[in-house]
């Protein structure tokens, strides 16, 4: 009589399920089923990853957000960066968005370019005038060696119109 290939397994989560094990030699049929039967099923064990992994990601998104925005919040201090308007949603990715964008354009157009101090003075000049938030989040996927040029081509509607003096 031939060794089965279909075996019934039912699983730690007490769902049952059927299984082809025909593709395996004969002699490992009953070991993978007994293996099957020590573990949740598919649809139990992907809902269970799938749970506990989105709150691992949210979590984890959170924490690099909260980092990411306590370094812009402290850089923005530092130079003497204005804060930012727009929608309230808005503000937090704007400062992220410009502290990215500004600390690698140093970076590139300064550090390891063959911009001076005195250029980057006038650009740093120039991004405190631009304090519209959804700005700068239009430009966070910009090239840092662009931001000279982009702040040359932001408008009047991208600086607010108060005279901060």
């Amino acid at each position: 009589m031939p060794v089965k290939t279909t075996w019934a397994v039912t699983h730690t989560c007490g769902d049952s399920t059927d299984y082809d094990l025909s593709s395996r030699p004969a002699d490992q049929r009953a070991g993978y089923a007994r293996w099957l039967a020590g573990r949740d099923c598919t649809d139990c064990w992907k809902a269970q990853r799938d749970t506990a992994g989105a709150a691992d990601r949210a979590a984890w998104l959170e924490n690099k957000r909260a980092e990411e925005q306590q370094a812009a919040t402290s850089w923005a201090a530092k130079f003497r960066m204005p804060p930012l308007g727009g929608p309230e949603r808005a503000l937090a990715w704007g400062e992220r968005s410009r502290h990215q964008l500004m600390t690698s354009a140093y970076r590139v157009l300064v550090a390891e370019g063959a911009l001076g101090e005195s250029g980057w003075q006038e650009i740093e000049d120039r991004a405190r005038t631009v304090d519209r938030a959804g700005w700068w989040i239009d430009q966070r996927d910009a090239a840092p060696a662009d931001l000279p040029e982009l702040l040359e081509a932001a408008t009047d509607t991208d600086r607010s119109t108060e005279n901060p003096y």
